[in-house]
């Protein structure tokens, strides 16, 4: 057997129970499965760099009745998101409620595309 030193590591508790919950389902120890993310990360950090350029940053959107867009907080500024195309407010999603016919599944609604 391969000698290993033992290290402690502090994680938030829900990164913990998704890496147990992951430990149960692949039947293996939480420590072999930190010990290849650690050497995936040492070894070949430029695949999580792409990974992180290619799906951007995640902000949270605060909105404020008293203004006129919603604003998301981005290196300590906050940065107002009006004009922005890539932004839906709520009342511009149209959500539609679909009668579902006797032939299909009772007390079941159906998802319609926009």
């Amino acid at each position: 057997m391969q000698e290993k030193q033992k290290v402690t590591l502090y994680l938030p508790p829900e990164l913990h129970r998704r890496l147990k919950i992951q430990a149960a389902v692949d039947s293996q120890a939480m420590s072999a499965i930190v010990e290849r993310a650690i050497l995936l990360y040492l070894e070949h950090p430029e695949i999580l760099e792409q990974v992180e350029n290619a799906h951007g940053q995640t902000y949270q959107v605060h909105a404020c009745p008293e203004c006129s867009s919603s604003v998301v907080i981005r290196d300590g500024e906050l940065i107002s998101l009006k004009g922005q195309p890539s932004v839906l407010a709520d009342e511009e999603l149209p959500v539609k409620r679909v009668q579902s016919d006797s032939t299909s599944h009772q007390g079941e609604e159906e998802l319609v595309p926009c």
